[in-house]
């Protein structure tokens, strides 16, 4: 069934009376209230503020990365297991074509209803998760296949356990190796992109966003708690603190914004997934004409780009 947040309220009820429309064989009712429908569409999601595209990234119908990996990625094979510890199926890692193209997708898996969430620890990887992905990904370098990373997670766990077994290390480990990796990569925040967790995937030759998703070094919840230990403070630290694609493609934290449908991609999956794949596959071409070399070098000059400013 579709699910509505409060800001669709009245895309809704014209949603409700369409169908029934339909159900009576109204014609004329049905073609006017599809006109009226497009309408509300238009005006509600060209006017969203920076918390209402926060509650767009966390829609409990969102697309996850297995639902994109299932639309698009054909001949799949799945890679378990760190090779130290366990598997980690919070992260998850296939080998398959997208398009003519071989390649290994690497995604955050949120789970969707109480057990696969359980099962997927809501989305928050395990250092197990990151190394799997590491390993996985310089088993593409090894046969020189690109990567697509897909990254949708509240942050990586930080239970004790995950302590344990060295969560910090396992992340800036991924940090470290893969901004040396001689293949293309390309990553992309399909919902919800948390602090460490979305980083440990996110060094990439492309970071894209897609229109409806956020990025942040902590959760506005938990920037809420801390700066004025006031839960009511939310929408305040959301926009606060610039979550949204275009605040980062304008500090040139991100290369790019991918053009989901205006409803949402949990209103369309296919088209959703096709705007992932044409990205993916445009960027793709381009990263394989450079040399191994060249791409490193770019990559490389990119990251330390970061944060730097004119006085």
């Amino acid at each position: 069934m579709a699910s509505y947040l409060d800001f669709e309220k009245s895309i809704e009820e014209l949603q409700s009376a369409l169908e029934a429309a339909k159900v009576r064989g109204d014609e004329a009712a049905v073609e006017i209230l599809q006109k009226d429908l497009e309408k509300e569409v238009n005006k509600v999601f060209k006017n969203l503020d920076d918390y209402q595209k926060l509650q767009l990234a966390r829609h409990p119908n969102r697309p996850y990365a297995l639902d994109y990996i299932r639309l698009i990625l054909k001949d799949k094979e799945e890679i378990h297991g760190d090779r130290c510890f366990r598997d980690d199926p919070a992260i998850i890692c296939y080998f398959g074509w997208i398009g003519n193209q071989k390649t290994l997708v690497v995604g955050e898996q949120k789970g969707r209803g109480t057990k696969h969430k359980l099962r997927r620890n809501f989305g928050m990887p395990h250092p197990e998760g990151y190394r799997k992905a590491l390993r996985a990904i310089k088993l593409a370098e090894k046969f020189d296949i690109p990567v697509l990373m897909l990254i949708d997670t509240p942050g990586a766990y930080p239970g004790i356990g995950a302590e344990e077994r060295g969560q910090s290390e396992a992340i800036a480990r991924n940090l470290f190796e893969l901004s040396a990796i001689k293949v293309p990569l390309i990553s992309i925040v399909i919902g919800e992109g948390g602090s460490g967790g979305a980083l440990a995937i996110g060094v990439a030759d492309k970071l894209a966003m897609m229109r409806y998703s956020v990025f942040s070094v902590i959760s506005p919840e938990g920037c809420s708690a801390i700066l004025w230990n006031d839960s009511s403070k939310v929408e305040q630290a959301t926009k606060a603190l610039k979550i949204t694609p275009d605040e980062l493609k304008k500090h040139n934290l991100i290369d790019d914004i991918i053009d989901e449908p205006l409803i949402g991609a949990h209103r369309d999956k296919e088209a959703a997934a096709k705007a992932i794949k044409d990205y993916f596959l445009k960027n793709v071409k381009e990263l394989l004409a450079l040399s191994k070399d060249e791409l490193v070098q770019r990559r490389y000059e990119k990251l330390i780009s970061i944060g730097s400013f004119d006085e």
